[in-house]
């Protein structure tokens, strides 16, 4: 995909095969892709500037963007808009977390895929959430089944919440995790994220029980880059954490400026030419 909106294989707008094929290739054994998520095509933009391979977005950051809480609220159509605007000003590739796709009903997660591709993604996050496996399952062979029809291969990363919502005792979770990683994978997924996880010894067993790249969020007390890429995970997320830190910035600068301090207005800001670059011309 292109930010100067040049055609990949699907057509003048959407997903590209070449892009999918360059995700795909980023979770390659040996490599550790790092992914500051972003949140709007301004944010992206700009991540993608710092040096990204590629752009994932964050669900909450890309909710509250557009006006909705976080937890499948905004409406399908609203999120492909977004998608939309994202993928015309960048050129690396662009995964989304769809969350729980958005639906109960496994055909109506694979419209909203199918959605998401002709916007311009080649990867999707999809989670399990308090629900039982098979509803992931269901969802995750609908997804595959409607990237397949518009010939891209898509990487579907299911996401498990095990760790994160405590959905099973300490001792078995990650037993529960691996459990539910082969499942996914025999459903059709090609990547498993488990949030949450952040303990060396449980890392390290979670890479070694599956086939599946493994991804980690970024949490408090979570290993190093180097230590979690020698451990073997393949792909590491900030999640909503620059977006909650943007937000944060945004409000202690205006609580200030509304009480009468404009001090720190200005430390550390991007130009006003620095950015408007960013969009006068194709990305790179």
């Amino acid at each position: 995909m292109s930010g100067s909106g040049a055609a990949g294989a699907s057509g003048a707008a959407g997903a590209s095969v070449e892009a999918a094929e360059r995700f795909r290739s980023l979770h390659d054994v040996g490599r550790l892709l790092v992914l500051p998520n972003a949140w709007d095509a301004g944010s992206a933009r700009l991540i993608e500037s710092c040096g990204a391979s590629a752009i994932a977005t964050t669900s909450s950051g890309v909710a509250w963007a557009c006006g909705y809480p976080d937890g499948d609220a905004i409406p399908p159509r609203v999120l492909a808009d977004a998608v939309a605007r994202i993928a015309r000003v960048i050129a690396v590739p662009l995964t989304i977390d769809a969350e729980g796709g958005y639906s109960s009903e496994p055909e109506r997660v694979g419209e909203t895929i199918r959605a998401l591709v002709d916007a311009g993604a080649v990867g999707v996050n999809l989670e399990d959430g308090p629900r039982p496996p098979d509803v992931l399952c269901a969802k995750i062979a609908a997804a595959r089944r409607a990237a397949d029809r518009v010939g891209i291969a898509l990487f579907i990363n299911a996401r498990t919440d095990v760790f994160l919502r405590g959905l099973v005792p300490a001792e078995t979770r990650v037993a529960e995790t691996l459990a539910r990683a082969e499942r996914y994978r025999e459903a059709g997924c090609d990547g498993i994220f488990v949030p949450a996880a952040a303990d060396p010894h449980d890392i390290a067993a979670l890479v070694a029980g599956t086939p599946l790249p493994v991804n980690v969020m970024m949490v408090p007390k979570l290993p190093a880059l180097a230590a979690l890429a020698k451990l073997g995970v393949r792909r590491v997320s900030a999640g909503a954490a620059i977006a909650q830190a943007a937000h944060g910035l945004t409000r202690r600068l205006a609580t200030q400026l509304l009480a009468g301090d404009a001090g720190a207005l200005f430390e550390g800001a991007a130009t006003y030419g620095e950015l408007n670059a960013l969009f006068a011309t194709p990305a790179a």
